[in-house]
């Protein structure tokens, strides 16, 4: 029995919504793969531009209120740690074959000033994990490819008092990694390695 034409009609626009529905959920299945990122809560933007405010920073002359100014406050920057004089002393002293007339004059400053010398250890790290690839590959397990990439900045501003003595930059300017999972069993995969310990 042929279905009516009008019946025919009526399909039409749910065959054409299906279809509508399919493509763009062909076209814009990369987008449908999920992301994460993390990052510390800084204003700072780039690479550049931390060590753009870290050069800012003047020894003998720039001040813990000009720090604070420029965000690095730790009581609201949980990208900031605070270190004692005993943290700075095993990190510059212990094991150095340097002699102190050796020594940048900051860091002699503080290694003689005792509990007056304290210093923010500042660590930013942005970094974001892209699924890139096929969405079918990915979304059943076969195939799991994730781009990575980013930056990070560590830093370090020694103060004698509320004086800055001392600056020290470093980091990695660009983060960039491809991570790649291969599962021949698929949506299985898990299952496949649980039976081992199933079984015992």
């Amino acid at each position: 029995m042929r279905p009516t034409r009008k019946a025919s009609r009526a399909a039409r626009p749910a065959v054409r919504l299906a279809g509508l529905l399919f493509a763009l959920l062909a076209a814009g299945c990369s987008s449908m793969l999920p992301d994460t990122r993390t990052e510390t809560q800084i204003t700072w933007t780039s690479y550049e531009d931390a060590r753009a405010d870290i050069d800012r920073i003047v020894p003998f002359k720039s001040r813990k209120d000009d720090l604070i100014a420029m965000g690095l406050d730790p009581a609201k920057n949980s990208s900031v740690t605070i270190l004692t004089w005993s943290d700075l002393l095993q990190r510059f002293a212990a094991g150095s074959v340097l002699k102190p007339e050796d020594l940048d004059p900051g860091v002699r400053q503080c290694l003689v000033s005792g509990k007056s010398c304290t210093a923010y250890w500042i660590v930013v790290r942005k970094v974001e994990r892209e699924r890139i690839g096929s969405f079918w590959l990915d979304s059943l397990n076969f195939r799991r490819e994730t781009d990575i990439h980013g930056w990070s900045v560590n830093a370090l501003v020694v103060l004698v008092d509320d004086l800055v003595v001392y600056t020290l930059f470093g980091g990695q300017p660009k983060i960039h990694e491809r991570e790649l999972v291969r599962n021949p069993l698929g949506p299985l995969q898990m299952w496949g390695e649980q039976v081992p310990a199933m079984v015992k």
